[in-house]
């Protein structure tokens, strides 16, 4: 393990807004000018790089991640030492022009890396904890902080949510054909050091990250992890990839961190429990073959059994499910988290 890198787990911000004006819809929060999105981004230390829409939300890679933009709910996932909490205000601010109000907040993240590179309020989830009690309004009152363990201390999963007490489970439970939806976040460390060659670039390839970026989604195959998926993708220089994938007001996204030593990919979507959740896994884990990889599967459901489909899934490719822990949380769902290991290591 290297001393120092880049640190590529994620922090997760989900915010969730309302409003009693209908005139707000259908844009909503899309109608926030680029330029305030520029000033939220440059309070978090990260940039835009390329974008694309639909006629349901906007998606946007960024230079340590993404950030996803839809009427009344906002994702920013950033990497590296960003300070991703710091956009909290200034989104709530800009939202309220808008005659919108928080309702919903859930932060979640993995175990970093290398946590003594992180800034404040990122250097302990004790911190992180507390700089979101003093900055979200009061009347965010189901609150509920958790650590979810396995049974590797390098391998947790952070969970924070808040809710108001009148618009309460704002997660969208359900997709227009009735069938219950869940969020996976997949974070998978020591990649298949060959697989992981193919996210670096040629010295003075002359390309743009763009075009770099779409040779690498289909030299990988990640284009064929839905197929349907409008893709935008961006490749580094030298190395590292990223990209956001549309389906209707589905969104999926990529990251990845190649270099040896302290290697990470991380893949994450919204699906239903009628999808083919299976193809997805296996297509993830043969693109990267991790020595370990953990999910976190969030739904507003019970008593569905999606985490056994998800081992049942890749346990055939060599991944053995090392621990499984399950939480709820006030008025915002439930959450599994899994961690798997390799049984054997691929060449």
């Amino acid at each position: 393990m290297a001393v120092s890198g880049f640190e590529g787990f994620e922090k997760r911000l989900e915010l969730h807004f309302f409003g009693d004006d209908p005139a707000i819809f259908p844009l909503g929060l899309r109608k926030l000018e680029f330029e305030s999105l520029e000033q939220v981004l440059e309070a978090v230390q990260c940039t835009v790089v390329s974008a694309v829409g639909n006629s349901y939300f906007d998606a946007y890679v960024l230079s340590e991640s993404s950030l996803f933009v839809y009427p009344t709910k906002i994702i920013i996932k950033t990497c590296g030492t960003t300070q991703l909490l710091k956009s909290i205000l200034p989104l709530i601010q800009y939202a309220h022009h808008l005659g919108l109000a928080l309702s919903s907040c859930r932060y979640t993240r993995g175990s970093f890396i290398f946590p003594k590179s992180q800034p404040f309020p990122h250097t302990s989830f004790k911190d992180e904890v507390t700089y979101l009690q003093d900055t979200i309004p009061s009347n965010l009152c189901f609150r509920k902080a958790s650590i979810m363990p396995s049974k590797s201390s390098s391998h947790s999963w952070h969970v924070f949510t808040a809710n108001d007490t009148t618009h309460t489970l704002p997660h969208m439970p359900y997709d227009n054909d009735n069938e219950l939806l869940f969020t996976m976040e997949i974070c998978m460390t020591d990649l298949d050091p060959i697989l992981a060659r193919k996210f670096f670039r040629p010295p003075e390839d002359g390309k743009s990250g763009d075009s770099a970026g779409k040779e690498m989604t289909e030299l990988t195959g990640i284009n064929e992890i839905n197929p349907e998926a409008l893709i935008c993708d961006f490749a580094f220089d030298p190395c590292g990839y990223s990209m956001n994938g549309m389906d209707g007001d589905w969104y999926s996204t990529i990251h990845v961190t190649p270099e040896d030593g302290f290697s990470y990919a991380s893949f994450e979507c919204v699906s239903s429990v009628n999808d083919n959740i299976a193809h997805v896994l296996r297509k993830v884990v043969k693109i990267f073959r991790p020595g370990t990889m953990s999910i976190s599967t969030t739904w507003n459901g019970f008593g569905n059994d999606i985490w056994t489909q998800m081992a049942s899934a890749v346990e055939p490719l060599g991944m053995k499910c090392r621990s499984f822990a399950m939480d709820q949380f006030p008025a915002a769902g439930t959450v599994v988290f899994q961690t798997f290991t390799a049984r054997r290591k691929s060449v």
